[in-house]
């Protein structure tokens, strides 16, 4: 009984995590100097850097400007994953429980 049940949720574990790997997320600094894509599974996809908005040559800004970038997509994506899990949860209770659905979240 229990064995079944712990494979159905590493099985819903892994489908939740396949579905965060392709819901991407996208956050910018310096007015679009770097952009992030990122996605819920909290994985950078890409780096975008505008070399006419940003000066290659002053590494203090642009790692600034890339902290920034990263910190927003990061958080972004920590939102996203938030959301898909506590939906997976709401699937996951058995009819009937109602309310409980809200101590997740």
């Amino acid at each position: 009984m229990f064995g079944d049940l712990l494979g159905d949720m590493q099985e819903k574990q892994n489908a939740i995590k396949e579905k965060l790997a392709e819901i991407t997320v996208e956050a910018e600094a310096g007015d679009g100097a770097i952009k992030i894509l990122a996605n819920a599974n909290k994985e950078i996809l890409n780096i975008s850097i505008n070399k006419e908005a940003v000066s290659l040559e002053d590494t203090e800004e642009l790692e600034d400007l890339l902290l920034v970038a990263i910190n927003r997509v990061i958080e972004l994506a920590v939102e996203k994953e938030k959301s898909e899990t506590q939906n997976l949860i709401k699937d996951m209770l058995p009819p009937g429980l109602g309310g409980l659905d809200n101590l997740f979240g």
